[in-house]
């Protein structure tokens, strides 16, 4: 069930993920539903809660107007899978709220995550019903991840699928993320990070720059430039801190001064201007213009206000060099979630053996027994299939692709516990962006369309007897 990526090897398997962090980390054994410990409760009390289980997280379809979605956040689950851990803290609260009996607070105090999990690489493209990732162990220790997992992979996947539009919209030009003022704190840092995976060039974000090795960028804004008795004297400033290679904000006053007053304080070795409102085109143009008759040649041009993977589009005619991108990109530019459920799709009967399950209600089915994935390729490389593999359980936990024209989706992420942290910290995520990279490369032509229509390719199945 490869994917195409190096395979895990001892040295990898750790249950301290690298991170960035110092000091003592917080649980995130909180960072969930209340019926989830309720269920813990009941399942312990009957007996059931040590049944071996299969959960599968998948979306049953994408967002209107999107071809394919793209995986992100796995490495943050495996981060915080790491620190799923009952402290005295966390159980004196659930004791308090009268949550759970002692016997399951007994349970939870020496919990800790023994199952495997199986997913598709962070990066990867995904369509309907893709098996992203596939949880696997008791009940109770499988169930308790299923709102932790959700919350991580629905945000930042949304997240990384805007930006690979945006990126994708862009073409070579890069985009840079500086939308943490409108998110919460904490999110602003997943949202950078899913955005890098997604093909973004660098963030705003100090945090996240110091999490996971991001590229960080920025110089002043509006604020900076008012603080000053004039504009010149601003710029001055500022290339006399940070070097004529900075980028200086034009558009305080009036542009074509503002152009004027940057050249005139940097020199024609000036690193690049923003442009943050007005008509962005036109003015782009205008600007280039003025640019190259003052001796300015390669002096870059930075356009932000509002962008988002339609306007970065219309703007492919105009000179602009770089693309700043705030509030579309931590929101999912208009899908601020994937849709992505966990359900258990089997689990061991009285006979100890696994047999599937599966929900039966209108429009929220699912599809019981262990799932598994590839890529149908043609022989120029292009995907034409997503083939979901399905049928007894032994054989399509041992499937790999028989022959060239599949690739293999599913890689491991958790063995027995231990998580194998290639896919977490700084490294993490630059395999999640190489992934990304190569996985949407492989994509139709018409897959990158930004108008209305179905997902890039369809999904089939491939029943194992």
């Amino acid at each position: 069930m490869s994917a195409e990526l190096p395979s895990p090897t001892a040295p990898h398997l750790s249950l301290a993920p690298a991170t960035g962090w110092t000091g003592p980390r917080p649980s995130t054994s909180l960072l969930t539903d209340r019926y989830e410990l309720t269920m813990l409760q009941a399942a312990l009390a009957d007996g059931t809660a040590r049944r071996h289980c299969v959960f599968e997280v998948f979306s049953r379809r994408l967002p209107p107007g999107r071809r394919y979605g793209v995986v992100a956040g796995t490495g943050r689950v495996l981060e915080a899978l790491a620190d799923f851990r009952f402290g005295e803290e966390e159980l004196s609260f659930l004791s308090r709220q009268g949550v759970v009996d002692r016997e399951t607070l007994r349970w939870l105090e020496s919990y800790r995550f023994g199952g495997s999990i199986t997913g598709y690489a962070e990066g990867e493209v995904f369509l309907p019903g893709s098996p992203v990732m596939v949880v696997e162990g008791t009940f109770a220790e499988a169930l308790l991840l299923e709102t932790l997992t959700l919350s991580v992979l629905n945000y930042d996947s949304a997240v990384a699928s805007a930006a690979s539009r945006m990126t994708s919209a862009a073409i070579d030009r890069p985009c840079l993320e500086m939308g943490s003022r409108r998110a919460h704190e904490y999110a602003a840092v997943a949202a950078a990070r899913a955005a890098v995976v997604a093909g973004f060039d660098g963030t705003s974000n100090l945090e996240a720059g110091r999490r996971y090795g991001l590229r960080t960028i920025g110089t002043a804004a509006h604020s900076y430039t008012l603080l000053h008795d004039d504009e010149r004297a601003a710029f001055r400033a500022q290339v006399a801190a940070q070097g004529v290679g900075t980028t200086l904000l034009v558009d305080t006053y009036d542009v074509p001064q503002g152009v004027r007053n940057a050249v005139e304080a940097a020199g024609p070795e000036l690193g690049a201007v923003r442009l943050d409102s007005g008509d962005l085109t036109q003015l782009a143009q205008e600007v280039r213009d003025q640019l190259d008759s003052l001796g300015a040649t390669r002096t870059r041009i930075v356009v932000s206000s509002d962008l988002d993977e339609h306007a970065i589009a219309a703007l492919a005619v105009a000179p602009v060099d770089a693309y700043g991108v705030g509030t579309s990109v931590v929101t999912g530019s208009g899908a601020p979630t994937c849709g992505m459920v966990y359900k258990l799709v089997a689990r061991e009967g009285a006979d100890g053996h696994l047999a599937p399950v599966a929900k039966a209600s209108a429009r929220k089915g699912s599809v019981g027994g262990r799932k598994c994935a590839a890529r149908r390729l043609d022989d120029d490389g292009r995907a034409v299939e997503e083939v979901v593999v399905t049928g007894p359980d032994d054989a399509v936990a041992t499937w790999t692709p028989p022959g060239a024209e599949l690739r293999g989706l599913m890689v491991p992420l958790v063995a027995h516990g231990a998580v194998d942290t290639r896919w977490t910290g700084a490294a993490g995520v630059q395999l999640a962006v190489e992934r990304h990279r190569r996985s949407r490369a492989e994509l139709p032509r018409g897959a990158r369309r930004l108008s209305q229509g179905d997902p890039a390719i369809p999904t089939v199945t491939l029943r194992l007897e």
